[in-house]
């Protein structure tokens, strides 16, 4: 659907729905189009080489002169990191995000020589107008500081997007504004939408402060070295590890870029102070143990982070010590278990005492809210219809239950898809259709040249290998010159194959000679060798590695002509 009928206000995500990250959500009136956030997600195991995921920019570019403005909730890459992308596909003429979120996106821009003047800092005061839209903000508790909900004014109806939200009565930041809530849920509220990613989780989440004296237990209890892994995006958790380090007599080194670089726009922004108590790895090393403490990456278990480097023994700076301590204020990731426990083990195995987020300590809380925070944000800004989104589906259904229990009609809440569109007429809400909405594969500074038959093939190579066979022809005179050379890689081991390997020779042979009779055609060539050697090596092996023919004709080969 390139264009969406200009009767009511549309709202629908292009990412964020069915899945936690690649956050981009749109709301339309006639002929102004605002978006909010515009983030990545990582890929799992099954996208092969791939970098980022983003949403597809498609219905964006088609709509082009219609947007408005970007609207960011906060900093964390599931919201901001596809900025660059978007930019380099689709013109947004401003981009409005929080201070924090600002230098995180400017730094985005420079590492991609990328100029753009349209950035702008709102704050929870700040109002938006366009023709037929007005944009305003409330503050929001999240793990990161500068986090917001949106509240989208149209002819239509008011719209309440939350971000990424939880309500702590004892925050290490400001407290999200709860008479703002009220006060918007006041004007009656159309629809709303509401971060999902905690939503089967009961209860309400711990607070900060609760990480913060299990962190400074710890801290005044030992008197070795302390080393910290933890999300470089939980600007809070930095700060009071920052905090309990000064109240302790502890200098800080950090290890991992993107540790670095947010620390460093924390400290420009004065959301982490003391700067003075960052040192360098040399100056740690004239310390004595007992007044350092090491800040990493690598709380995922990730292969090329500083922790797990450390854990390997490899990292170039850091070689752990008997009396280390190394603690994970983290919690894993879904599918990061396995490689979590692997850096464990190590660590173990080297006698370095390990403390991870358990019932008996709490050093991690979630910056989503769970079930009775869910709850508390409904019934503060009283919405009359109910949208879940930053979610699984199973998320998404379980805060639609929330939502029902709360009071919001069942036919009233809506558990959409990316590209699903809802239509607000005059305060009724009803789904209008689809807009395309897909995933886009990032690998390298390329972006959408890498498709599902791409993965297919990767995948392929991955788990079955590839043979390449190479021919050389004199097409003029119908005739193969030797016989033809096999290449494998990641398929069987060529010493231990050799007669598998003569029958893969004398196959592609005989396939070749069959098609040089008559009016001879590369593609045919190549599609006989294909089809003769996949079915013989399915039957022999129980495996379809790709089948690659190189075909040479000798007679060209001095103008360099190869066909494959």
């Amino acid at each position: 659907m390139k264009f969406l009928k200009n009767d009511g206000t549309k709202v629908f995500a292009l990412g964020g729905l069915g899945e936690v990250g690649k956050n981009m959500y749109c709301i339309m009136h006639n002929d102004e189009l605002i978006i909010t956030d515009a983030g990545i997600t990582f890929p799992g195991t099954e996208l092969v080489g791939v970098d980022y995921v983003i949403p597809d920019f498609t219905f964006l570019k088609q709509n082009e002169k219609k947007i408005k403005a970007l609207f960011i909730t906060h900093g964390h890459e599931d919201h901001i990191g596809g900025i660059p992308f978007l930019l380099q596909t689709v013109n947004i003429p401003y981009i409005y995000a929080p201070n924090q979120a600002v230098g995180l996106i400017r730094k985005k821009l420079e590492e991609r020589n990328i100029n753009y003047k349209g950035l702008m800092v709102y704050t929870e005061n700040t109002k938006v107008k366009f023709k037929n839209i007005q944009v305003e903000f409330f503050r929001t508790t999240h793990s990161i500081p500068d986090s917001h909900g949106i509240c989208v004014t149209t002819p239509d109806g008011i719209i309440v997007t939350t971000g990424d939200f939880k309500f702590d009565l004892t925050p290490i930041g400001p407290m999200a504004n709860l008479h703002k809530m009220a006060e918007i849920g006041s004007r009656g509220v159309t629809l709303l939408l509401s971060d999902s990613t905690n939503a089967l989780n009961d209860g309400f989440s711990i607070s900060e402060s609760k990480v913060d004296e299990a962190l400074s237990e710890i801290f005044a209890k030992h008197k070795g070295r302390i080393i910290i892994a933890t999300f470089a995006s939980n600007i809070y958790r930095l700060k009071h590890i920052v905090d309990t380090c000064k109240r302790n007599g502890r200098k800080i080194v950090t290890f991992g870029r993107s540790m670095e670089t947010n620390i460093e726009i924390s400290i420009q922004g004065g959301y982490i102070k003391n700067k003075e108590i960052f040192i360098t790895p040399e100056d740690a090393k004239k310390l004595d143990s007992s007044k350092v403490c090491i800040l990493c990456t690598g709380s995922q278990g990730e292969p090329l982070a500083a922790l797990t480097r450390i854990a390997d023994g490899n990292h170039k700076q850091i070689k752990l010590e008997t009396d280390d301590i190394v603690i994970f204020s983290s919690s894993a990731i879904p599918g990061n278990a396995l490689s979590i426990s692997k850096t464990i083990n190590k660590l173990c195995l080297q006698g370095v005492e390990v403390y991870t987020n358990t019932s008996l300590s709490d050093i991690h809380t979630s910056g989503h809210g769970n079930k009775e925070e869910l709850k508390l944000m409904i019934r503060l800004i009283n919405p009359k219809y109910f949208m879940p989104f930053h979610g699984e589906y199973r998320m998404l259904k379980s805060h639609a239950d929330v939502a029902t229990d709360c009071g919001i009609p069942r036919e009233n809440t809506f558990v959409l898809e990316n590209g699903d569109v809802l239509s607000i007429n005059k305060g009724v809400v009803t789904r209008d259709g689809k807009v395309q909405a897909s995933d886009i594969y990032i690998d390298g500074n390329r972006i959408g040249d890498i498709g599902r038959e791409v993965i297919k093939d990767r995948k392929i190579m991955a788990s079955d290998g590839i043979v390449v066979v190479i021919a050389n022809i004199d097409m003029a005179n119908k005739q193969l010159l030797i016989k033809p050379n096999i290449t494998t890689r990641g398929f069987v081991l060529v010493n231990e194959n050799e007669e598998l390997l003569k029958k893969l020779e004398e196959i592609s042979k005989k396939a070749i000679i069959s098609k040089l009779n008559g009016q001879i055609n590369y593609a045919d060539i190549k599609l006989e060798i294909v089809s003769q050697l996949s079915s013989f090596i399915y039957e022999e092996t129980g495996r379809k590695p790709i089948i690659l023919p190189v075909i040479m004709d000798i007679k060209k080969a001095k103008r360099d002509t190869i066909h494959s």
